[in-house]
C-alpha cells in the first residue's frame, strides 16, 4: 500500500485532490496535513473523513521538527504539495507571512523527503504545485509557456517562484524526483471567500457591493478546481520526473465580463429582475503591482497526457453557483468573525 501526504488537504484545491484519492485509489493511504488556518476547513472533506484510506494530520509545515517526525514515522512514498498561502492581497499587508509557508515550508518538506528516501528514489515522487503568477504579467497577446521566463510583481507570487527554484535545485543537486505544475485561477465549489467568485456569489446573495478593482479589464485564464484535481492524478501518476506541466482552463476572461456574467447567472438562479444584481458593482481602488492579464498554454499536458477541461467557463460557473445556493451554511460558517474583520479592511 503507498502512502501518499498531501499537504493543504483541507484548503480549497487540496480538498478535491484530497478526495479524488482516497475515493479513487483505495490502495492508497492518504495522510492529509493541514494547519487548519482561515483556508483550512474540514468541512470540505467531511464526507470522506471516515474511509479506511483516510488519515488527518494537523500540522504546519513551517515546523521542521514536526515535519521531519511525520516523514519518519510513516515513510511515505509520494508528496502532493498545496499547501500555500496564496492570496495576493494579503501578500501585500504581510509578505513575510508567505515567505515563512511557501518558501522555508516547502523547503522543510523537500529536506524531509531527501533524507527519508535517502537516495533511494525508486518509485517516489515529490509533486509541487505552483501558479502562473510566478511567470509575471502579459500584453494583450502571448501565452505563458513551462519555458517563460519567471517575472514575479508580488509578494505572493515571489514566494512561489522561489519554492519552484528550491524544488528544481534539489532535483538537479540531489536527483530527488519531482514534477511541478503552474495552474491558472482555480474556481469552484468549497472556495474561500476572499477570491473573486465566492465573494461575488457571496456578496450578490447578501446584496453587498461587489468590488471590482480599477477598471476592471485585468485578464485571468479560468480553472475548474475538479479538472484540476484531475490534471493532478494525471501528472502524479504519469508525468515525466523533473518536468513542468502548464494547467490552464482555455478561459480568458476580462474581470468585469466575468463580474457581469456571474450577475446574470445569479439573477437568474435567485429569480431576480435582469440586471438587478449588476447594480452591486462598485470600483475601488487597484491594489499595487497588480498583474494586467495572465494566460496559459496549456498544450503540452494536453499532448503529453491527454488532459483537457471537461466543462466550459459558463458551465463551471454554473456548478459553482449551484453548490454555493445549496451550501448557504458552509458559507456562513466560514464568513464569520475573523472573516468580516478582513474584509472591512480590504475593501472598505
Amino acid at each position: 500500500m503507498k502512502k501518499i501526504l498531501i499537504t493543504g488537504g483541507a484548503g480549497f484545491i487540496g480538498s478535491h485532490v484530497v478526495r479524488r484519492f482516497v475515493t479513487k485509489y483505495p490502495n492508497y493511504q492518504i495522510f492529509n496535513l493541514d494547519a487548519l488556518t482561515y483556508a483550512g476547513n474540514l468541512e470540505n472533506i467531511a464526507d470522506i473523513d471516515k474511509s479506511p484510506n483516510y488519515t488527518f494530520v494537523k500540522g504546519d509545515i513551517v515546523d521542521a521538527d514536526f515535519i521531519t517526525d511525520l516523514f519518519q514515522k510513516h515513510q511515505f512514498d509520494g508528496v502532493l504539495h498545496l499547501a500555500a498561502e496564496s492570496h495576493v492581497d494579503r501578500s501585500i499587508t504581510d509578505p513575510l507571512a508567505f515567505v515563512k509557508t511557501n518558501v522555508i515550508g516547502t523547503m522543510n518538506l523537500l529536506n524531509a523527503a531527501k533524507m527519508i528516501w535517502a537516495n533511494n528514489f525508486e518509485g517516489k515522487r515529490f509533486y509541487h504545485i505552483s501558479t502562473d503568477e510566478v511567470y509575471g504579467s502579459l500584453g494583450a497577446e502571448g501565452l505563458f509557456t513551462e519555458t517563460t521566463p519567471y517575472d514575479p510583481n508580488s509578494p505572493y507570487s515571489a514566494s512561489k517562484a522561489s519554492s519552484d527554484h528550491f524544488v528544481r535545485a534539489y532535483g538537479e543537486t540531489y536527483g530527488l524526483p519531482y514534477v511541478i505544475t503552474n495552474c491558472s485561477n482555480n474556481y469552484g465549489p468549497n472556495h474561500f471567500p476572499e477570491k473573486l467568485v465566492p465573494l461575488f456569489i457571496h456578496n450578490i446573495i447578501n446584496n453587498k457591493p461587489l468590488p471590482v478593482y480599477g477598471d476592471g479589464k485585468y485578464t485571468r485564464d479560468w480553472l475548474f478546481v475538479i479538472d484540476h484535481a484531475i490534471a493532478i492524478d494525471l501528472v502524479f501518476h504519469e508525468g515525466k520526473n523533473h518536468e513542468t506541466y502548464n494547467i490552464g482552463g482555455f478561459n480568458e476572461w476580462q474581470n468585469i465580463d466575468l463580474v457581469k456574467l456571474l450577475c446574470r447567472q445569479m439573477d437568474a438562479k435567485l429569480g431576480r429582475v435582469a440586471g438587478e444584481s449588476e447594480k452591486l458593482i462598485t470600483y475601488v481602488k487597484d491594489r499595487p503591482g497588480h498583474d494586467l492579464r495572465y494566460a496559459i498554454d496549456a498544450s503540452k499536458i494536453n499532448k503529453e497526457l491527454g488532459w483537457k477541461p471537461s466543462v466550459t467557463f459558463e458551465q463551471g460557473l454554473e456548478k459553482t453557483i449551484d453548490w454555493y445556493l445549496s451550501n448557504e451554511d458552509w458559507l456562513q460558517h466560514v464568513t464569520s468573525g475573523a472573516y468580516q474583520e478582513y474584509y472591512q479592511k480590504q475593501y472598505s
